[in-house]
């Protein structure tokens, strides 16, 4: 079945990343919320991100007419049920994910592929809430979607390998470049970067260096491009420690579990970047400083 509609669940900051590129693709793009608030929140972002794309050259203002009108917004479950494919971008807790598809599960054709962007939770335990487990994938997707070209497809051992296929065909047609992925917690980009970045909070929790230290010492000697307690500010320091959580659920071992330092930070509210104070100080967003520990 070729895939001509695609549903996205959610029009938060990755949901509505991917409704863009899947409208952006070509595709019918129906992207649903729960209240209209935030799917004009969801859409308005939409258009802006598209208005920079026309300043830029990238597209033209007759492409963005073009985009703009493959998409739209519904508060809706119902509408989605005429989809090919739809994927799930809501809150990042299993009971929700799983109360969603097991609705989207009745309401749609046995034809309709599932497929989560979740970066933690197990796909087979969100399928199990259906009946077609055969047609249910894993689409991580990354933040900014629009930007970052990667998309992890998950397979579980219930995929079947033809629905598979076409999900690594899929993200390719999106300009992503895919990369295969069994469903093991937290796939193939998580299992390796969430220890890294838990080692770098117990560096600095036992004065291996400082902020400013561990995170110049990755850059200029690894060569990446932001260091690892700055990439956690940008990430969300309450996004990876639940991250880290369920992985260490999933694993039991030390390299998953959280450092008290990370739980103390989450508890006071310095969740980075987003709540203005992390292992940075964002008071002066263009030069943040350091903090002290």
């Amino acid at each position: 079945m070729a895939i001509q509609k695609v549903g996205v669940a959610g029009c938060g900051l990755m949901g509505s990343g991917i409704a863009q590129v899947c409208a952006m693709a070509g595709f019918t793009t129906l992207v649903r919320e729960v209240n209209h608030d935030l799917v004009e929140k969801g859409i308005k972002g939409i258009e802006k991100n598209l208005g920079r794309l026309v300043e830029k050259g990238t597209i033209t203002e007759a492409a963005k007419g073009e985009i703009r009108g493959r998409l739209k917004g519904t508060i809706g479950i119902e509408e989605l049920r005429d989809c090919d494919l739809i994927i799930e971008a809501i809150i990042e807790q299993l009971s929700a994910k799983r109360e969603l598809f097991a609705a989207l599960d009745g309401l749609c054709p046995a034809a309709t592929i599932f497929a989560s962007n979740t970066s933690s939770l197990t796909i087979t335990e969100i399928a199990t809430a259906t009946k077609r487990p055969q047609r249910f994938v894993g689409l991580h997707f990354f933040n900014p979607v629009p930007v970052m070209k990667l998309v992890e497809v998950v397979k579980t051992i219930a995929t079947d390998p033809a629905v598979y296929e076409e999900m690594v065909a899929f993200g390719a047609k999106l300009g992503k470049t895919p990369v295969r992925a069994h469903d093991s917690t937290g796939f193939i980009v998580n299992r390796l970067l969430v220890p890294y970045l838990l080692d770098a909070i117990r560096a600095l929790e036992e004065g291996v260096g400082s902020v400013e230290d561990i995170d110049s010492s990755m850059k200029l000697g690894c060569g990446h491009p932001m260091g690892p307690l700055a990439l956690l500010d940008f990430v969300g320091l309450d996004t990876t420690y639940y991250i880290a959580n369920i992985m260490f659920e999933e694993f039991r071992e030390r390299r998953f579990a959280p450092p008290s330092l990370l739980k103390r930070m989450v508890l006071a509210g310095w969740n980075g970047r987003k709540a203005g104070r992390g292992f940075y100080d964002y008071a002066d967003a263009r030069e943040p400083k350091a903090m002290k520990f």
